[in-house]
């Protein structure tokens, strides 16, 4: 008789075409993995900000004994942005394939392991860290991987392979880190900037003309298929060439390519049609920085300079430009709330975009300032990120507005 009261009832909802569906059920933080991820991954950035600064100067020492700047590029790239990018498939996996996706006591689990993985990166012996972190994104990939098998849905495929790569650039990095194998850690941190620039090409090229196109009466920012093949061809192998170092004029020819590639496809989406939409713009912004990236990434190549503007370009300007964009947008559409944002969520825009600006261009410019560079990105990204909680935060632990589901 218990089990029965627990079991979910089934609604049928057939005037709006969607099939049975659940009632709403269970403790509201854990019903979609977009809840606990954004809030977790969000409360990271904020709190990660400071602590960088604190091993950056010594003042706190990892026991895991990385050094400051494996640590922070790891825990940046494999913690915070991987939350945000688990708790967006496993919450987009749920539309693309129709099948249920893990809630409840299966992504708590998840969540505790992430989180688990996240206090190991500091506070326990590296052979704990290795053991909890890299078991984190293989059990994801698998589990996405599987959705999209049941379901048939080929079509998303690319991205669970990009995403079980990424689960191999951090063992990668754990290998070299922990000294078993000879490869430098830092090579698999480079490998994993640039699965994310291609996991963004992909998702961005999907949603960000789109979204601009259906609140644009008229518009028609439709790319041709033959130039995304050809963009993707090119970041896929200017990429690759980075990584592989090859002859150096050539890396840099590819790569200037495909800058040039991501430049003209921007510019067919219509991005001056977002200028007063911040919801949009934000996400035109960002990915603008794919291309400044590539740039910057063939000018260190050509020159055999330092790739740090390239790598903060992608991360900060693209990587996080388009992380606060869209966890502010899925966050308000999957609990029930118009696609419609404030002045908080704007300064949050404005904040990480002053951020990204401060940490490339500055040291580029003016050397001697990085230390302040620092310090005033790291300032502006912890804000951007509080601001966020302090909107979203009682949003993503309370069911939806409107009472579905999610």
């Amino acid at each position: 008789m218990l089990c029965e009261r627990m079991k979910p009832t089934l609604v049928s909802l057939p005037l709006l075409g969607q099939g049975p569906t659940y009632a709403p059920h269970g403790w509201p933080p854990l019903r979609l993995a977009f809840r606990p991820f954004y809030l977790l991954a969000a409360l990271s950035a904020v709190l990660l900000m400071p602590l960088w600064w604190a091993v950056f100067t010594g003042s706190v020492v990892p026991a895991t004994g990385l050094a400051p700047s494996l640590w922070h590029g790891h825990e940046m790239l494999f913690g915070f942005v991987c939350a945000v990018v688990v708790g967006f498939l496993l919450t987009a996996g749920k539309s693309w394939t129709g099948l249920a996706t893990p809630r409840g006591a299966h992504l708590g689990a998840l969540v505790l392991l992430w989180l688990t993985a996240r206090v190991a990166a500091v506070l326990a012996p590296y052979s704990v860290f290795f053991v909890l972190d890299v078991a984190f994104l293989p059990m994801v990939a698998i589990l996405f991987g599987d959705l999209l098998v049941r379901s048939k849905n080929f079509r998303n495929a690319g991205v669970a392979v990009v995403l079980m790569a990424l689960g191999l650039a951090n063992l990668g990095f754990h290998l070299g880190a922990s000294g078993v194998f000879s490869w430098p850690a830092q090579r698999a941190l480079h490998a994993g900037v640039a699965l994310l620039v291609v996991l963004e090409t992909v998702i961005g090229g999907r949603v960000i003309p789109f979204f601009t196109r259906n609140v644009t009466p008229g518009l028609s920012n439709t790319v041709p298929v033959w130039r995304e093949y050809l963009l993707m061809v090119a970041t896929l192998v200017s990429l690759w060439a980075w990584l592989q170092e090859w002859p150096r004029g050539l890396a840099a020819t590819v790569l200037t390519l495909a800058a040039m590639l991501h430049a003209w496809r921007l510019l067919t989406w219509s991005p001056q049609v977002t200028l007063h939409r911040p919801i949009l713009w934000s996400l035109h912004l960002a990915y603008a920085w794919i291309p400044v990236g590539l740039a910057l990434l063939a000018w260190a190549v050509w020159t055999e300079s330092s790739v740090s503007p390239a790598l903060h370009a992608f991360s900060v300007g693209a990587t996080t430009g388009l992380i606060i964009a869209m966890l502010t947008r899925t966050a308000r559409g999957h609990t029930g709330r118009p696609l419609q944002v404030g002045w908080v969520e704007t300064a949050a825009y404005v904040l990480v975009a002053v951020a990204a600006l401060t940490r490339v261009v500055l040291p580029l410019t003016w050397p001697l300032a990085t230390p302040a560079a620092l310090v005033m990105a790291g300032v502006c990204y912890a804000c951007a990120f509080g601001l966020y909680l302090a909107v979203y935060a009682p949003w993503l632990l309370r069911p939806r507005v409107d009472g579905q589901d999610g």
